[in-house]
């Protein structure tokens, strides 16, 4: 799943988050991880393109289909304040040099076979996020956390003893996308709005970039209808999962959200395997197994502390 998936306007008032989880939210909040787990299908279609210009497509196009959200919502106001604000464009900016690196990790990933180690990655994230937790903000971890950790590092351990070099798609997804959750957390405006920021302050470089293999004839965007649809809908396919996630955010418990954003990864893992028949050597399918370990300890754990902090 790509970091464009946060959104903090959203978070669902207590009252809501108290009433519990809905149908709505429910079918809502599976569409959107469906459609983030399906996308390796989709950018499989433009993976004989050069993943930089299928990159700087996704950010150019990102903008109207952001913006249109934006503009819905009354939130533009949110970015005429953010740019006149020299430390939060500071964070911005920065934020959208680690969107970026997700984007483009994942994008060269799906199209050098390598979604089995995207996979791993996004399966890694929420462990790396409770981590940088700690180093960064001093969050205490618990037990079963550090356990939950540990299981991780050993997995990784393997993959980079096994290949002999660190396994660089499955560290850098969940780094980037991270570090970008993190700076979101701290940056004082929403969620939508930043992104189309972000997106804005990309789109400057992608646009140089797009003119640049256009007039020296290595561009591919006229090519055939098939292909300009294809680059054009990169952008509907970032932006329009936004819209979804902002209204099951809204209906559903974080815990619930929590747990359904495995569906992703999962769906990712399959394809790799079974559609785009990846090899799934047993170095990594040890990795995947300790990681699914992990991830059944942490949830466990999740449940446990919201329950004795219900009662």
């Amino acid at each position: 799943m790509s970091a464009d998936e946060i959104d903090t306007t959203v978070t669902p008032p207590a009252a809501t988050v108290a009433d519990g989880d809905t149908a709505k939210g429910f079918l809502l909040a599976l569409t959107v991880f469906l459609m983030w787990g399906f996308l390796p299908l989709y950018l499989k279609l433009v993976a004989d393109l050069p993943p930089m210009e299928v990159l700087a497509h996704r950010i150019i196009w990102s903008v109207p289909f952001a913006g249109a959200i934006v503009g819905l919502a009354r939130q533009g106001g949110e970015i005429r304040a953010a740019c006149r604000k020299p430390k939060v464009l500071t964070i911005v900016g920065l934020s959208s040099v680690f969107i970026c690196v997700n984007w483009g990790t994942y994008i060269w990933a799906v199209s050098n076979d390598h979604t089995v180690d995207a996979a791993l990655g996004y399966f890694i994230n929420p462990l790396f996020s409770v981590a940088l937790a700690a180093v960064i903000l001093r969050e205490r971890l618990s037990r079963p956390q550090l356990v939950a950790i540990a299981l991780a590092v050993v997995a990784v351990t393997i993959l980079a003893v096994e290949v002999g070099s660190l396994p660089v798609v499955a560290l850098l997804l969940p780094f980037s996308f991270g570090m970008y959750a993190f700076l979101h957390k701290i940056v004082p405006i929403g969620g939508n709005p930043g992104f189309t920021l972000e997106a804005l302050i990309m789109s400057l470089p992608a646009a140089v970039y797009i003119v640049w293999l256009e007039i020296s004839g290595n561009g591919h965007f006229l090519e055939t209808p098939m292909t300009t649809f294809l680059l054009v809908g990169c952008g509907a396919v970032t932006a329009i999962p936004l819209m979804i996630y902002a209204n099951a955010a809204k209906l559903l418990k974080l815990s619930t959200i929590g747990i359904m954003q495995y569906v992703a990864p999962s769906l990712i893992f399959l394809i790799a395997v079974f559609v785009f028949h990846e090899p799934l050597e047993p170095s990594k399918l040890i990795a995947f197994m300790l990681i699914w370990t992990a991830l059944a300890i942490y949830t466990t754990s999740m449940f446990r502390a919201r329950r004795r902090s219900s009662r």
